[in-house]
């Protein structure tokens, strides 16, 4: 992750783009790449969508990402150490005991 984040960044920083990346503005571009991978699902079955959409699929899905990557670095989050530290919550939140095969939110198990 960390190429990945040093190629964004350089990729942004030779535009002159960094001003624009406020955490805000970054919260809103993760929201709106989120409804245009949605909105390739609309109307459709999961199989439906994917057949038809791969390939948008796999870019909307790509700019959330990025989004997220360039926002985690505005922010100074490390996000790998993040995500480590969500799973282990939720392995709290949704004991293996309780939620296994449900799909219930975790004040409701």
């Amino acid at each position: 992750m960390k190429d990945l984040l040093e190629r964004l960044i350089d990729f942004r920083d030779k535009r002159d783009w960094k001003k624009y990346h406020t955490p805000k503005d970054l919260a809103i571009s993760i929201s709106l790449e989120a409804n245009e991978l949605l909105e390739n699902f609309q109307w459709k079955s999961s199989e439906e969508a994917v057949e038809a959409n791969f390939e948008n699929i796999k870019d909307e899905l790509a700019d959330v990402v990025i989004y997220a990557l360039l926002m985690s670095d505005v922010l100074g989050i490390e996000l790998e150490e993040a995500i480590r530290n969500k799973i282990r919550k939720n392995e709290i939140k949704y004991p293996v005991s309780k939620a296994f095969g449900s799909n219930k939110k975790y004040d409701e198990l």
